[in-house]
């Protein structure tokens, strides 16, 4: 039997190494340039690719990739480790090479991509010399494949596209859209949708509008309102077969949401660190805000909910390397994602509350994060879905009873254990 709680001390150790990375080299980084994505900055090209580079030297870019491409092949254990450090920053996923939707679609494209398209996308993808976008969600479908109307028709050797897609994070960086239309509208469910990869510079891909998010204060958006006009493309640029649309999305959702989950432990580690300096630091009424009891309340729950959640996200994490079938694990990846949300509102809240007109000032980062806790409970899905179908998992394997009290009524148990342990009673009642 194995069991433990303790990282590996080789492992620990490229750990240490890139909290104190993250520390002092991207932390700052996030202070001074406005999108990480943006390879247009030239502020960003001058800061993020030296740091970049400084990455792969330790053997840690792209760590949720095969050797084959250049990562380490990571387990998802290893990988949520290595996440709860890197993602309480805004430039720390891509200066690992892990950033969303880029890391999704790389293994969209090497999971089924052929090798002209993996050789003109997935090798700038990985590599950063480019970033894309993952064209899912729909104005009037919100994020439900089975409501999706966009239409992708074969004509020949091209595939003509025609429809609308909602919130493409990052469409205004991209050099490349995954987009998922349906090609059998009158197919099951599941089996009415298909894949394809979209260079951007297609006639007929508008960009309708960028919208901007609470928290997120660009310019600019970057969350995209796309409208597809006639997009043709070649035969050849679906991924993956006709209709199985599904199976490729979850290629890449499975392990993003255990990676967004461990972003946003680093998130909530970075609240509960705030409320702790805060509570040992400022005074009020003769004594420490830490001396008071209600606050001594808020940073316990804190602390709680953040255990409680962490350990939740590793254990799902290690039984996805265990099964290596994301079908196995569908219940514990849901309970992951639906738990997210609450934990980063409720401390993130707490921490706004501790620190008063300061908390929810932009001079901290927390009124942002604090959005974020609603972005979560949407991003892959909803939260009621993920609740439905948690608790859907749970159900399917209840045994049923029949009798008219239930199997665990406190009579029948007696009765039971009478017959069980009849000559003992009999024996001490002589």
């Amino acid at each position: 039997m194995s069991w433990g709680f303790e990282t590996d001390p080789e492992y620990q150790k490229v750990l240490d190494w890139a909290d104190e990375f993250v520390t002092t080299e991207v932390e700052p980084i996030d202070q001074v340039i406005t999108h990480a994505w943006d390879l247009q900055d030239p502020l960003r090209q001058k800061l993020i690719p030296p740091l970049q580079d400084k990455v792969r030297e330790k053997g840690l870019w792209a760590t949720h990739l095969g050797p084959e491409l250049g990562g380490q092949g990571y387990g998802q254990l290893k990988l949520a480790l290595l996440n709860e450090i890197v993602g309480r920053t805004h430039s720390g996923p891509i200066v690992f090479g892990a950033q969303a939707p880029d890391s999704g679609n790389a293994e969209i494209l090497a999971h089924y991509g052929t090798p002209e398209l993996k050789q003109r996308y997935l090798e700038p993808l990985i590599e950063n010399k480019i970033v894309s976008c993952y064209a899912m969600t729909e104005p009037q479908g919100g994020s439900n494949p089975v409501e999706f109307e966009t239409r992708a028709v074969r004509h020949g050797d091209e595939w003509v596209i025609n429809g609308e897609k909602w919130f493409g994070s990052n469409a205004r960086f991209a050099s490349f859209y995954i987009i998922m239309a349906v090609t059998d509208p009158d197919a099951e469910p599941h089996r009415r949708l298909s894949q394809f990869i979209v260079p951007a510079e297609t006639p007929g891909v508008e960009i309708v509008r960028n919208t901007g998010v609470w928290g997120h204060d660009y310019e600019v958006g970057t969350h995209a309102y796309t409208r597809w006009t006639d997009v043709r493309i070649p035969a050849d640029h679906i991924l993956g077969g006709v209709g199985q649309g599904f199976e490729v999305a979850q290629t890449r959702l499975g392990g993003g949401r255990i990676h967004h989950a461990m972003r946003t432990v680093g998130l909530v580690k970075r609240s509960l660190d705030m409320m702790l300096e805060r509570a040992v630091s400022r005074t009020t009424r003769g004594g420490r805000l830490g001396d008071k009891q209600l606050v001594q309340e808020m940073i316990a729950d804190s602390w709680l909910q953040l255990e409680q959640f962490r350990l939740l996200v590793l254990r799902t994490a290690w039984r996805i390397d265990k099964e290596n079938d994301y079908r196995k694990v569908i219940k514990d990846i849901a309970a992951v994602k639906a738990a997210m949300p609450k934990v980063l509102l409720d401390v993130t809240s707490r921490a706004v509350q501790l620190h008063g007109s300061l908390g929810v000032s932009k001079e901290l980062p927390l009124g942002k994060w604090l959005l974020e806790s609603y972005h979560m409970g949407l991003a892959d899905g909803a939260t009621e879905i993920h609740k439905i179908s948690l608790a859907r998992q749970l159900l399917r394997d209840a045994i049923p009873h029949d009798g008219v009290f239930p199997s665990y009524h406190v009579p029948a148990l007696e009765e039971l254990a009478r017959e069980k342990f009849a000559d003992e009673l009999r024996a001490v009642s002589e």
